[in-house]
Formats: structure tokens, sequence, C-alpha cells
């Protein structure tokens, strides 16, 4: 992967234990992780309908240079954070070319 197509800054988030709410059920809070030269890709975007709202969802690609802490590891509970934008990562992240040079994570965005 070409250093020229990563532009772009953003931070991988994990979940953390956080405080009790007032009910005394634990919350989560993200705390960062690494924050990474990136190439962020929107891919297609859709509107749904679901409990009476409109609701939409942009899916996006995102791609980082091959870390070896990241590959393997199962991050469907993180989030990538890309200019005030959250994004859930859907799956495992996957080593495009099985050469170890970039991986890319499928997320998605709702707003």
């Amino acid at each position: 992967m070409r250093a020229g197509r990563l532009r772009q800054r953003v931070t991988l988030m994990r979940p953390v234990e956080g405080a009790k709410d007032k009910y005394g059920q634990p919350t989560t809070a993200f705390e960062a992780v690494d924050t990474v030269w990136a190439s962020v890709e929107p891919i297609r975007g859709r509107e749904f309908f679901a409990a009476q709202q409109v609701n939409s969802e942009t899916t996006t690609r995102i791609r980082i240079r091959y870390r070896r802490e990241y590959a393997g590891v199962d991050v469907n509970e993180w989030r990538i954070e890309y200019e005030g934008r959250t994004y859930e990562i859907d799956g495992p992240p996957i080593d495009t070319d099985a050469r170890h040079t970039q991986l890319e994570f499928m997320c998605h965005e709702r707003l």
C-alpha cells in the first residue's frame, strides 16, 4: 500500500467497563488504543425504517497498515473515530492481500 493513500488519522477505540449508572447498571466507555494513518472510503449509504423512525447508515471501508496486534483480534465491539464521527466495526479485520501489508475494517456509521 502506498503511503499517499493513508491520508486520514483515525483512532481505534475499545470498550472498558465504566462506572455504574443511577440504576446500578455498568456503563461502557471507550478508551483510545491507537491513532494511526488510514484510508477512509465510504462505500454506500442507505435509509431504513425501524421502530417507527427513519434511520440512515453509511458503510465504510477503513484501511490501515498491517499491525500484528490487530490481526485476528475480535474487534466487533471496538469503534473507530474519525473527524468526530464514530464507526462501528462489523467484523474481524481482513488481511486483504495475505502479505501482511494492510488491514481492512468494514464499518458502519449510523446517522
